[in-house]
């Protein structure tokens, strides 16, 4: 067995102990991203430090606890805070959480990130789903030996984001009165901010946001067979000709703004995640 192997296990077991009744929905909160969960709403935390195995988050805007919460009669975990590759993590690490996700059990699981804009035509404080990515990490969370229960050594990656969640979210979205654009997502390593030429490139091969997490989270859930949707909170817009100077606390002052509009959506659509 291998280190990795035996941390997920470690990580899992200890959730299992701690928590009775293990819901098939996890939920992974972007920078900023958690206003929208009212106190009422959670049923548990465990704060990351708490969980074998687990890295730590280090991040402002990443509170670093699993959450159980209820929304509507259905139970959820919810990560509140995610881990990146900026803070020196490896993406096996990264990725650690999901794995344990799936070794309870989950099978749906919902990304959402905080992203920049690259298509002129999406307005900051949108949403955006996913419908594909690009991955410019120059990491991968498959890269090493193959574990074999957990999914084949070379995955197929036509549709990593679920096509029926998808279309259920659009329903919900629009049901919501609210707008959801559909795009690429692009993920570079971070920590700094793209440049006007890095801007223009990623434009050109075809995304439509960009941001510094999700897609490891994204290829490692999908080589264990979760269901997978991901959701941009477009914090910012990102135009190689007239670029504006932004902060990372300006991006946590839009995705608090945002949360609003995340958390009627997610209100929504997690009840209707159920039943397949």
């Amino acid at each position: 067995m291998t280190d990795l192997q035996l941390r997920v296990q470690n990580a899992a077991g200890h959730i299992r102990s701690s928590i009775p009744e293990l819901p098939r929905i996890a939920l992974v909160l972007g920078s900023g991203l958690g206003d929208w969960i009212s106190p009422d709403a959670i049923r548990q935390r465990i704060p990351y430090a708490d969980i074998p195995g687990f890295p730590v988050s280090t991040v402002q805007g990443h509170a670093g606890a699993l959450l159980l919460i209820e929304v509507k009669g259905v139970q959820a975990f919810v990560f509140s805070g995610r881990f990146h590759l900026y803070e020196g993590y490896s993406a096996q690490e990264v990725t650690l959480p999901i794995r344990a996700m799936a070794l309870l059990g989950v099978e749906t699981l919902i990304l959402t990130n905080a992203a920049g804009a690259l298509n002129p035509l999406f307005a900051t404080g949108g949403l955006m789903v996913l419908t594909d990515h690009i991955n410019m990490t120059g990491h991968n969370p498959l890269t090493g030996p193959n574990v074999d229960s957990w999914g084949p050594r070379f995955p197929d990656m036509s549709q990593v984001y679920c096509p029926e969640l998808r279309e259920k979210a659009m329903r919900t979205a629009l049901a919501c009165g609210q707008r959801l654009e559909q795009g690429v997502y692009v993920a570079v390593a971070g920590p700094s901010l793209e440049t006007p030429a890095e801007t223009r490139m990623y434009r050109t091969v075809g995304a439509d946001a960009i941001g510094m997490s999700t897609v490891p989270e994204a290829i490692a859930a999908h080589h264990m067979g979760m269901k997978v949707l991901g959701i941009s909170c477009l914090t910012n817009k990102n135009l190689p000709d007239c670029m504006a100077e932004t902060s990372h606390e300006e991006i946590l002052r839009q995705a608090g703004q945002s949360a609003a509009a995340l958390g009627s959506l997610l209100r929504s659509l997690i009840p209707n995640l159920t039943g397949g």
